[in-house]
């Protein structure tokens, strides 16, 4: 029976597979409508997401065999939702992150920031913190963890076995000068000996030593378990938070804003790259702070004296400090391509901030878009990653050296040397990114992933089901706008810890956007909370990449994650509904029902 079990478990996708569609099979056939024919879809992929019995971005590819066979759509109109201007924002965003990670840049800002912060324990963590979340701003949750983990390990283990020397040191020391002081007792006794008496030994004294030095071991691992414990959970949980502060950071941030796009297509775009940040940022802030505060109770204590190092710097900080200094001597001086790339970087952001800022006239405004939307944050994008393929990754004139040195040769000696370099000669300057690089770490899954969300969002628009969802959610116009706010971002936060933020944006966004406009409430209020709490996946090793690598390291136990996670899912919602109804509600007018919102079509009879 055991082994049939096994076998059931082992091969649980295929019965996933094949019987679900089954199940829900009588949904379409009982109610013959659009509408029910659309929710079949919706939840087949729900439940195909939530298991993960096939991958994510096949998964969503099945809008492009379910709505044209329903009757839905049409093939052509389905497919091109795949690739949309958030996609190419998307994609020009990870260029930029392929690029700072290919010439170890994060490395060198990470190493730089940790260097200046020391290595006290509360400082160190807080170092690892802000220094996490800010990369994570700008290239992967999950690259920023893997890169991170390694060095906060190397650092902890450097003050353990240095803490230990120590502690070695002090034990023999002591065993010396109490043997130094039982020399005289020694004297005598060999004074006795002579009389025939039998010398007096004192055998309880190496055993005492060695009991002592058993206990500040033990003492010793238990600390630093509970440091290795909170470092590692500092690093996973400040990627994830610092992801919701840029509207490249993370994927939901971007379904967002082509859900609105999509299903809002006259919102004067609300949502760009300086508007996001204008919100998100201050709670990211606010978020990391308090995250920081919470596991420092958990796993430091708030002993001022010890965890911020008050007072002068002993033989451990300072090895644990040399640690840091030689991984940044490991880098060398910043190359050309580093500068290259940091500068494409910060020219990038800049034009991100200035294309439409929303006080004021943006760039794009005054030069392109006077009667439309015609320059993006995506054309911003894809134009600044394309220069990584034509700047070259260094400054090369040897060939004109090579060129003056041959002018002063013979004949016979420029014949060979032309035979011996030939190879070299035919290789020109590599740029800064080529493309086998561009393949290997790009994750093209994701951009399958946007777009069947954008095609469930225009299939439930096309068949009615958004204005049926809607409707049937009206009651809740009842219910004063702040508490919905918070319960459907607790639903959110905790649908996502059992599925990846990317699927639950997905399903909820549209559903919430028909919600909105049927109660009359901004779409943004219930929308852009929703859309960071998805990314609030702290309480499961399982739910989100940078969980599952700091627990892979092993010092963590999922009693750990949850206890820790558990807290500060309910810190982020309340910063964030915190949040919604302060600055928010400022930067977006959200006490009003907006115009464009009014006449969309999402309400309309397909």
């Amino acid at each position: 029976m055991a082994s049939v079990l096994r076998w059931l478990w082992v091969n649980r996708n295929y019965f996933i597979i094949f019987i679900t569609p089954f199940l829900i099979l009588p949904l379409p056939l009982v109610v013959p409508t659009p509408e029910a024919r659309c929710g079949f879809a919706i939840i087949l992929m729900a439940l195909y997401w939530c298991t993960e019995c096939m991958p994510l971005a096949v998964t969503a590819l099945l809008p492009v065999i379910l709505f044209p066979m329903m009757g839905i759509m049409e093939s052509g109109k389905v497919c091109v939702e795949y690739l949309k201007d958030t996609n190419m924002l998307f994609i020009g965003g990870l260029l930029v992150a392929i690029a700072v990670e290919h010439w170890n840049l994060h490395k060198r800002i990470a190493l730089s920031v940790l260097l200046i912060v020391g290595v006290r324990p509360a400082l160190l963590m807080m170092g690892f913190m802000i220094v996490t979340a800010f990369l994570s701003m700008w290239i992967s949750n999950t690259a920023t963890t893997a890169m991170m983990l390694p060095i906060s390990q190397a650092v902890l283990e450097q003050l353990s076995a240095t803490e230990a020397d120590s502690d070695e040191k002090e034990l023999r020391e002591g065993q010396d000068n109490h043997a130094f002081e039982l020399a005289e007792v020694n004297i005598k006794q060999a004074l006795d000996n002579v009389t025939g008496d039998k010398p007096k030994n004192n055998p309880d004294m190496e055993a005492g030593i060695n009991a002592l030095s058993e206990r500040r071991r033990r003492e010793r691992e238990a600390k630093y378990l509970c440091l290795f414990k909170g470092m590692s959970l500092s690093v996973c949980y400040s990627a994830s938070i610092g992801g919701t502060a840029t509207l490249t950071g993370t994927t939901p941030n971007l379904i967002l804003k082509g859900q609105m796009d999509d299903i809002f297509p006259d919102n004067n775009d609300v949502i760009n790259f300086a508007s996001w940040f204008g919100f998100a940022f201050p709670n990211m802030v606010l978020m990391l702070a308090l995250s920081w505060v919470w596991l420092q109770f958990m796993y430091l204590g708030f002993n001022f004296k010890k965890t911020f190092g008050c007072g002068s710097k002993n033989q451990g900080d300072k090895d644990a400090y040399r640690v840091m200094k030689n991984e940044y001597k490991k880098l060398g001086t910043i190359s050309f391509a580093e500068s290259a790339v940091l500068v494409i970087f910060v020219i990038l952001v800049i034009l991100w901030f200035t294309r439409e800022p929303g006080f004021m006239p943006g760039w794009a405004t005054e030069l392109f878009n006077q009667n439309g939307q015609y320059v993006t944050d995506g054309t911003v994008a894809i134009f600044m990653s394309t220069l990584f393929f034509v700047i070259p990754s260094r400054l090369d004139f040897s060939c004109l050296a090579n060129a003056k040195d041959e002018h002063n040769e013979d004949a016979e000696e420029v014949e060979e040397g032309k035979k011996n370099d030939k190879k070299n000669k035919l290789k020109g300057t590599p740029t800064l990114l080529n493309w086998k690089v561009v393949h290997e770490r790009m994750p093209w899954n994701i951009v399958l992933l946007l777009g069947g969300g954008f095609a469930l969002a225009k299939g439930s628009e096309v068949s009615g089901l958004s204005k049926w969802l809607g409707q049937s959610l009206a009651p809740l116009k009842s219910i004063p706008p702040f508490a919905i706010s918070l319960i459907l971002c607790f639903l959110v936060g905790t649908f996502t810890e059992c599925s990846s933020n990317t699927a639950t944006t997905t399903l909820f966004l549209p559903i919430l956007a028909s919600m909105a406009t049927t109660i009359g409430l901004h779409p943004l209020y219930v929308m852009l909370p929703c859309t960071i709490s998805a990314s609030l996946a702290f309480m499961l090793p399982v739910a989100t990449p940078p969980n599952a690598i700091a627990f892979s390291y092993g010092n963590l136990k999922v009693l750990d994650m949850a206890k820790a996670g558990f807290f500060l899912n309910i810190i982020g919602i309340l910063c964030i509904n915190l949040g919604i109804n302060t600055w928010g509600m400022a930067m977006f007018n959200l006490g009003t029902f907006p115009s464009w919102a009014n006449a969309t079509n999402v309400t309309s009879t397909p």
